[in-house]
């Protein structure tokens, strides 16, 4: 019984919509008869040319008419000049018609003229005087409504019938042209998501936050027994790849209820109100079913804050002012449960943020070394590891990577082991994969002089010794010489041991600072030169330092002030400058005190390790890829060859080339750009400009 009056209630609303397709496609269909008539009867009179009937008789009277078709209304004639070749035989209406088809061809002009109102009694006696061939066509009886009927409307059933076959084609029904009105949401139920908690690694707080959402929609008495009302929205905001549309996904397979998923930019188009009739749509659709979860992915898209600039007549404005009313005016004890997503939550206007609305925000962030570690077991399920897999080392490696960074990272594995003709992934494919993604592939055709070589090596080891040499810094991890597709000569990696917050001491970001600024300390101590290789170094340098004196309160000269804040902080979009222009001046000064303190501490340091830095030099330049453990023993004064990195196994050594071997050419006046590649856990907000 309730079935049929849902139904009924829902048809209800169909019929006015019909109505009004249907007379909108009547009136379309006379609009375009009535012009197609006019447009058929200029065809057909053009190349008619109108006279006075006092210049018609004049012209037959001079011997210039050779046929006249006769009507109540008009007179059509043709001149005898247009006549083609000697026409003196056949009749009368074989002339005209061949005339007629002269005319279509440019080579005769029709000429019309209306008779007198009185009928004149000498005008065929004169026709007969000057041999003047004249006619009245016949017509077949019909009446003027048999007329009306072929030329109006025959035409417009048919038009009427056309339009409203092609609405139905097109998708649209009686919603509109091609439907621009419907919600267009993509329905996943529990089986074709296939998505649960146990999809979702790494996210464990933000699993807690919604597991009180799915426990409300398997047993909603108990809530509203003691008067508790379940959020409307839950907003999930973090970086890009962290999982935000997965964990929507996940908590639809764990309720095991209808999942509507939708992006924020389906509701705009360029017709103003659509995006508010697609709002209508989906919350209407929604409550059928309920109990369910409505997602919508980047709400940003439509629900940027509202101010001046944004006309009152706009259709992003409108289409938020419609999901406001929407969330205020349904009934949450229904079980209709609102996910968003963003990247950008900064944004969003503040009615979309109040409670009542989106009561939650969850921050889904970068996972931490448990949370990595889960995550490539996730990813790892289906994939066929080798016995000397140890996803923890690889999940120290990756720290600061999100979960579609070691989703890439884990196919990159397995995509190398079957180029290799292995049938099963090793640690080698993975750490492999791992320097894909930081440097790209290496580039075996390149090919580097001795004295590039050289400068390579010394600028990579410069970066290896500031590290070694200096407290509060990560261990070096690996050197090498290599050149890769990414940009990059040769790369040093500085990786933790053990997990790490992103917490940082002001010790920790100066002696990072050192770091970066070893290689181009190197140049100058040893080859007393100068490259375009330490750019990147110096942009990561210069970051640091200042973020220290504009937003960590870590300069003396301006203590604990904000000179800056940040922007789009999920999305690295660096920060804007709060403080006057003289202050910015000063701003500059302070960060390059940092900048010229630790470059020279990284001279002082690489200045009273050159017999140390020559050493480990040599060594690389015969292996071009060397781990951290190998330096230590060359520091240290043991066999490299002894060494075993507790991360990181070395690199097979590439075969020496020809080119290798050719003789020192001297200095490169601008040699390719060696750079040291950001270490992973370098992603944190330390290391943001």
């Amino acid at each position: 019984m309730s079935s049929n009056q849902n139904n009924k209630g829902s048809g209800g609303g169909q019929g006015p919509r019909k109505r009004g397709f249907v007379v909108g496609a009547i009136l379309w269909a006379l609009v375009l008869v009535i012009f197609f008539n006019f447009l058929a009867k200029e065809i057909a009179n053009a190349g008619t040319k109108e006279v006075p009937y006092s210049e018609f008789i004049q012209m037959v009277e001079e011997d210039k008419v050779a046929t006249v078709e006769m009507k109540s209304n008009k007179y059509t004639f043709y001149l005898t000049e247009d006549m083609p070749g000697d026409m003196t035989q056949g009749s009368d209406q074989d002339l005209a018609e061949v005339l007629a088809k002269q005319m279509e061809k440019g080579g005769a002009t029709r000429y019309v003229t209306a008779p007198l109102v009185e009928e004149d009694p000498d005008l065929v006696p004169l026709l007969r005087a000057h041999h003047v061939k004249y006619y009245s066509p016949m017509v077949e009886e019909s009446s003027y409504l048999m007329s009306l009927l072929l030329s109006y409307v025959v035409p417009m059933v048919l038009m009427v019938g056309l339009l409203i076959f092609l609405m139905r084609r097109v998708g649209g029904g009686m919603g509109g042209l091609g439907g621009v009105g419907k919600a267009n949401a993509k329905v996943y139920m529990e089986k074709s998501t296939g998505v649960t908690f146990a999809d979702v690694a790494g996210q464990d707080e933000a699993k807690e936050s919604l597991v009180e959402i799915i426990d409300f929609l398997h047993n909603p008495g108990k809530y509203t027994e003691i008067g508790a009302k379940l959020p409307k929205g839950a907003l999930l905001v973090g970086p890009p790849g962290t999982g935000k549309t997965l964990l929507a996904k996940a908590v639809a397979g764990e309720a095991n209820v209808p999942f509507f998923s939708i992006s924020g930019s389906d509701f705009v188009e360029m017709f103003v109100g659509v995006g508010a009739s697609r709002v209508r749509d989906l919350f209407k659709e929604a409550s059928k079913v309920a109990p369910c979860i409505v997602f919508i992915d980047e709400i940003d898209t439509i629900g940027k804050s509202r101010d001046n600039r944004m006309g009152g007549n706009d259709e992003r404005e409108q289409t938020l002012n419609q999901l406001l009313a929407e969330m205020d005016g349904f009934d949450p004890t229904k079980g209709v449960i609102l996910l968003a997503a963003t990247n950008r939550p900064e944004v969003l206007d503040q009615a979309l943020l109040r409670p009542g609305r989106f009561d939650r925000r969850i921050t889904i962030d970068r996972p931490n070394l448990a949370g990595r570690l889960a995550t490539l077991q996730v990813h790892t399920r289906r994939i066929r590891l080798a016995e000397d897999v140890d996803l923890k080392k690889v999940a120290l490696a990756t720290a600061g990577c999100v979960g579609a960074d070691l989703a890439n990272l884990v196919n990159e594995a397995a995509l190398r082991a079957v180029r290799l003709g292995r049938r099963a992934v090793n640690q080698q494919d993975l750490l492999a994969a791992f320097e894909l993604v930081i440097a790209g592939t290496e580039k075996k055709g390149s090919v580097l002089t001795e004295f590039e070589k050289k400068l390579v090596a010394y600028h990579e080891v410069g970066h290896a010794m500031v590290a070694y040499k200096q407290k509060n810094t990560e261990p070096v991890q690996k050197i090498t010489i290599v050149p890769h597709t990414q940009g990059s000569l040769g790369y040093t990696l500085l990786m933790p041991e053990e997990d790490k917050t992103e917490l940082r001491t002001r010790d920790e970001l100066l002696a990072r600072i050192a770091v970066s600024m070893g290689g181009r300390a190197a140049e100058e101590v040893v080859l007393n030169t100068m490259t375009n290789g330490a750019a990147q170094d110096i942009q990561d340098a210069t970051s640091i330092a200042r973020n220290m004196v504009a937003m960590y309160g870590m300069s003396d000269r301006f203590g604990m002030m904000a000179l800056a804040s940040k922007r789009s902080q999920y999305l690295e979009g660096g920060y804007g400058m709060d403080c006057a222009q003289d202050t910015a001046a000063a701003l500059d000064e302070a960060v390059r005190g940092i900048l010229d303190q630790c470059y020279a501490t990284a001279v002082n340091i690489l200045k009273d390790s050159r017999d140390e830095m020559d050493r480990v030099v040599a060594y690389l330049l015969e292996k071009e890829t060397i781990t951290g453990a190998e330096m230590v023993a060359i520091i240290q004064g043991r066999d490299p060859e002894t060494a075993d990195s507790p991360l990181l196994a070395p690199e097979p050594q590439r075969a020496e080339t020809p080119a290798d071997q050719q003789p020192e050419t001297g200095p490169v006046p601008e040699p390719p750009a060696p750079r040291q590649e950001p270490p992973a856990q370098d992603r944190g907000p330390d290391a943001q400009a």
